[in-house]
């Protein structure tokens, strides 16, 4: 798909948000985002995820491993990989999940004129924007992570990365996802509302996520809503997410004032805001593109 995206584009930025990276060799994950990167002239970012033990483990049928470290071990052979082809660094990748050295130079793609692919890291907890302090460029925030769990969790232990490794974070992206229910008027709205009541509530019953429920006060409903997808009683999980906890999550607001919404919301603690409102007729096509432009 990006493949396509570069080719049809010339301004647009792309990536990945976000490619599951552990049941992908790093060389793979390498090779794609360098020749993602040459066909989208330098304008492709590769967004990395470590997903949950239950799918690593049951889906993609895995052994599980700490997550932070595997990630901060993986990160840095994809660099290893990129400096190889790029300058012809001696590879020597030696670490507890990846030993890469072999060197073919029929296998070698040529340098780029675009070597630094940006690679962020999708967390919640701050384990993982630890390790994205320590050896990304961004941090890719959740939806469930509000802009205070931001500001007073996950950008500390981005901080606490970068002083380890002696990094500069003043480029350091911070790419959110919103929750986001919107309507052309307040009539229609009330079904995006409970559109994204549902969404929440997903995201309320995974454990994975509770940090985010937890510094809001909403860990004991997350325990319940765990217990309920746990039984397989999904249809009962909305109504655990009360009108607090939905807007503490969600911006809802109309095509008129989500824009200035969002900026007041997220404006202070994130570089770039994207969205996953996928248009259905020429008029919201229309009102999405007024909604980018203003907040340029």
């Amino acid at each position: 798909v990006l493949a396509l995206a570069a080719q049809a584009t010339r301004s647009l930025r792309l990536g990945t948000s976000v490619a599951i990276a552990f049941p992908r060799s790093p060389y793979v994950t390498a090779m794609s985002a360098w020749t993602l990167q040459r066909l989208s002239r330098g304008r492709f970012t590769l967004g990395l995820g470590t997903q949950v033990r239950g799918h690593i483990v049951r889906r993609f049928g895995m052994a599980w491993s700490p997550p932070a470290p595997w990630l901060r071990e993986y990160i840095l052979a994809v660099r290893a990989l990129w400096q190889n082809w790029q300058l012809g660094t001696p590879l020597d990748v030696q670490g507890r999940h990846y030993r890469i050295a072999l060197v073919v130079p029929l296998f070698v793609p040529a340098p780029i004129d675009w070597p630094g692919i940006p690679i962020h890291v999708a967390a919640v907890k701050p384990g993982l924007c630890r390790v994205a302090g320590e050896v990304a460029d961004g941090l890719r925030t959740h939806p469930v992570c509000t802009a205070d769990y931001i500001r007073s969790v996950m950008l500390p232990a981005v901080q606490a990365g970068a002083a380890r490794a002696g990094r500069d974070t003043s480029t350091f992206a911070i790419a959110h996802t919103p929750l986001v229910a919107t309507a052309p008027d307040s009539a229609t709205l009330q079904a995006r509302v409970e559109d994204a009541r549902a969404r929440i509530a997903f995201y309320l019953s995974t454990p994975a996520y509770r940090p985010a429920f937890a510094h809001h006060g909403h860990a004991a409903q997350a325990e319940r809503a765990a217990a309920l997808s746990k039984a397989g009683q999904w249809e009962a999980l909305p109504a655990l997410v009360d009108d607090e906890l939905l807007h503490t999550y969600v911006t809802v607001a109309t095509w008129d004032d989500i824009g200035d919404r969002l900026r007041t919301r997220f404006g202070e603690v994130a570089t770039q805001l994207e969205f996953s409102i996928a248009p259905r007729t020429p008029e919201e096509r229309g009102f999405m593109t007024r909604l980018i432009e203003s907040l340029r």
